[in-house]
């Protein structure tokens, strides 16, 4: 799960705990980035051992694409699925064309635990 520095505690957490409940595992930074270890390198083992890319793009999100290293690797997943919460994919669009090209879910439309489903059932037919 990528997502903003600023939404880790809120919609982030959020998005990491809804799949979680109906038995998808999902990288968290919160959870899975020791204190005092790089934090680059950890996102970079995590991105090496899953199968599906999930981003979480914000307001907050948007801001911080420019100089983001891990943007990159995901976007070069063949599975990548943005999820859109507070912001128009026209909005991200105008930031990152290649993202906003993903098909990808949004919280205006589907409540965090339809969003988990869709991903669950992503993934067990991806895989």
């Amino acid at each position: 799960l990528c997502h903003a520095w600023d939404d880790r505690r809120a919609t982030a957490q959020e998005l990491h705990d809804a799949p979680e409940a109906v038995g998808v595992t999902v990288w968290f930074s919160e959870k899975n980035v020791l204190l005092g270890t790089p934090l680059m390198r950890e996102i970079d083992r995590g991105l090496a051992k899953s199968r599906a890319g999930l981003v979480l793009v914000t307001r907050a999100f948007v801001k911080r694409l420019k100089g983001a290293g891990e943007l990159s690797a995901l976007l070069a997943r063949e599975l990548l699925v943005p999820v859109v919460h507070g912001i128009s994919y026209g909005e991200v669009r105008e930031e990152s064309p290649l993202l906003a090209s993903r098909t990808g879910l949004d919280t205006a439309e589907d409540s965090m635990t339809e969003i988990a489903v869709k991903i669950s059932e992503l993934v067990s037919t991806a895989w």
